[in-house]
This record gives structure tokens, sequence and C-alpha cells, in this order.
């Protein structure tokens, strides 16, 4: 019986200002890993942010903090080439993962960051939550299946969000989600509700706020 994936409803009002108080303080860069020895100490909850190139990643934690600067967005596939982390107030580190499914990148490159995503998803004990981001136009795509196998494999749990919701027709939209649906039901590590949002409107910001809250 596959399930169902629900969407993630508005949270209540208790739920939600949890949610904004915790990304109403300062939400800082604090440092860009490019090897395992380089990640800080394993002292609070992690968070993490993955996605194929230009899924909006960047983008969705600047909507998430309210800080428009705070990761880098680029055009540019791959531009993102480390695992980057942000510290919250008193709150878990949010950790932006590279960018993958990029073709520009050297063959080098892209193995390296593979295996850096690789450790550290089968390796970091105090990760508590994988949010795989996707992109509402194209649903998911054989380049997320790498993904989605590699979190099962490392017994992370995956919520998916979905992105760049208002570019998509309200008519297409229960396609994909048809799509996405049946494409992550096949994986133990998927959690069974999907966000949906658009950073450019903030739908569905809130909505994440309150869950990434609520789980530490």
């Amino acid at each position: 019986m596959e399930i169902p994936f629900t969407i993630a409803e508005e949270p209540d009002a208790d739920a939600k200002e949890r949610g904004r108080k915790l990304f109403a303080g300062n939400t800082e860069f604090l440092k860009g890993v490019v090897a395992m020895d380089g990640l800080p100490p394993p002292d609070r909850l992690e968070v993490c942010f993955a996605g194929r190139s230009n899924v909006g990643k960047s983008t969705l934690i600047n909507a998430l903090t309210g800080r428009k600067g705070l990761a880098r967005a680029s055009n540019t596939p791959g531009r993102t080439q480390e695992i980057n982390y942000f510290t919250t107030l008193n709150g878990p580190y949010l950790v932006d993962l590279p960018g993958y499914g990029y073709a520009n990148a050297p063959l080098p490159v892209v193995e390296k960051w593979q295996r850096l995503l690789k450790n550290y998803l089968s390796g970091r004990q105090t990760l508590r939550r994988a949010f795989v981001l996707i992109d509402a136009r194209h649903g998911v795509k054989d380049v997320d299946e790498e993904i989605l196998k590699l979190l099962d494999r490392s017994a992370v749990t995956f919520q998916v969000v979905m992105t760049k919701l208002d570019k998509v027709k309200d008519k297409d939209r229960t396609k994909v989600l048809e799509q996405v649906r049946k494409a992550i039901s096949k994986h133990p590590a998927a959690y069974p509700e999907l966000v949906l949002t658009s950073s450019e409107k903030g739908e569905g910001i809130p909505i994440l706020r309150s869950i990434i809250a609520d789980l530490v």
C-alpha cells in the first residue's frame, strides 16, 4: 500500500509562532566545508537542504531566514561547491549542500563533491532531517533518485519540499504532485508529507519554519 503523502497544512498559531521566533534572530553564515574534518562540532541538531542545481536552495534559505543575501543564489549550475553551514539563534544548524545534477563542472570536481555528500549524509549523527527540494515544474527526475536512494541507505529521514510553485499553473499541479508522490513512495526514508513553497510569493515558508522549529 502506497503512503498517501499529504500536503503540509498551515501551522496553528502556537506552531507558527515557534517557527517565527526561531528565524527572528540573526542567522549567520558560519563556514563552508570542503572535507569531513572541517565540519563544526556536533554540538546541536542540524537540518540540511539538498537539491539539484538551480532548484532554488539558496533562495529558499534566504526566504526562511528573511535575509536576502545570506545564502548566495546563482544561475550558474554547480556554484555551491561546498557544504555551507549557517547558525540560528539557539536553534539548529542550517546546512546548504552542494547542488547535484550539473553537467558543467569537471568530472574530478563532481566526484569529490559526491564523495563529500555521501560521507556527510552517512556520518553526521546530529542530522535530524534532510529537506530535498524538487522543482514543481519538473517533478522528480532520475538525478533526484540518486540522492533519495543515498538517503535511504544512510537511514536519514527526508522530506520533499517543492519549490517554484508560483510558476506552475493550477491545472498542472495535480499531475506533478501525482508524479512526485509515486516517485517518493518507493523510498523508506521519505517522510509522508510534502511542503509546497514559493520563495518569491512567501508561500509555504511559515509551514517550513514551524516544521524545523518542531524538530528541535
